[in-house]
Parts: structure tokens; sequence; C-alpha cells
């Protein structure tokens, strides 16, 4: 696994060993970095890449991979949560090993139980454990402990193997803009409602 653009491309990226986490293909990576930052419908109002001087919250971060490729694509900061010790202790290697230790904000949160938020964020990162359900109920909580700007971009990644595509319904207070299958992931865009 490895950062596939920007100013640490083609840097390794390490994962845990265990399966307690799905990181993120590389291709998948780079057709959602490459959206987020040339598809009109996903600019501000302003016409410009929320990604550029942003700020992202990985939600499942896992190895991180997604908040690492977010900095080394121009966002500010980014606020990751994860839960299982072992990832943690990854994304904390993985980002002194980048040199990214100051822009980054590693909680040991559940995105379902977030607590208030630090600072919101302009785009959020959700990639569940496949099947589980969680996308749409932390998207929610998330947005009730205030960490989504508003107008903010959420992208949920679920299966795109099975027939329902994991079942994701974009909850109230959002506004679907797209869907995308890249590989094995079906990736939903969405915007919430100001």
């Amino acid at each position: 696994m490895r950062i596939v653009g920007g100013s640490h491309r083609g840097r390794p990226l390490l994962a845990p060993a265990e399966d307690t986490t799905r990181p993120t293909t590389d291709r998948v990576r780079e057709a959602l970095f490459n959206m987020l930052l040339h598809s009109p419908a996903l600019t501000s109002d302003e016409g410009r890449s929320r990604l550029i001087d942003g700020v992202v919250l990985d939600a499942f971060a896992g190895s991180g991979a997604l908040s690492f490729e977010a900095l080394s694509r121009g966002a500010l900061h980014a606020y990751l949560f994860e839960i299982d010790p072992q990832a943690r202790r990854i994304i904390q290697r993985n980002a002194e090993t980048l040199k990214l230790a100051e822009r980054i904000t590693l909680c040991a949160a559940d995105a379902r139980k977030p607590g208030r938020a630090s600072a919101p964020a302009d785009i959020v990162f959700l990639d569940p454990p496949y099947h589980s359900g969680l996308g749409s109920p932390a998207l929610l909580q998330l947005d009730r402990e205030g960490w989504l700007k508003p107008d903010a971009l959420a992208i949920v990644e679920t299966d795109a193997r099975t027939d329902t595509g994991d079942a994701f319904v974009a909850p109230p207070g959002f506004d679907l803009l797209d869907t995308r299958q890249q590989g094995p992931a079906r990736l939903t865009f969405l915007r919430k409602k100001i």
C-alpha cells in the first residue's frame, strides 16, 4: 500500500497485520481523490476543491490511508477516529514516517459516539466495515456533534459486490450527489444540507 498522489506520492504505508481493518485500495483512493480535486459537482460554491487547505475527518481510519492521501494532496489537517489500538499504533507510525504527525489528530473514538467536535471538517470519509450498516448512523451522529461544516462533503465506501451495494441510504439532512463503483468498492458522495 502506498500514497498514490501529491507531495508524498509513492511513499509506502503500513497497514495492520490482522484482519481488523480493510484498507481502501490504491486504485480506489486514486479515483476518489481525482474526483475530489477535479469534479465540478464536488467543489465548493466558489468552484474550488474542498480538499485544498481543508480539514478532513477519517471516521473509520484503519491505517490512515485516506487521511494521509488527503494531506499529500493539499488538506491542512486530518482528524482520525480509530477504536483498534493496533491500528492507532500503525497510524502513528505512518504519520511519523511521513513527517505528518503535527498535521493529524488521532482519536481513540468511535464514530457512532464521537463526542463534541474539536473542529468541523470540510470532508468526511466513512469507510466502515463492509455490511456493518454503520455508515448512515455514524454520519448522523458526527453531524449532531458538530463534526461537519455547513455544506461539507461526506464520502461513504461500501461493498459493490453485493446485490444491495451494502444497502447504504443517504440519511436525513444530506443530498446524494453521486455514486460510483470502483472495483470492489461503491463510493457514495453526499453533501450536508445547509
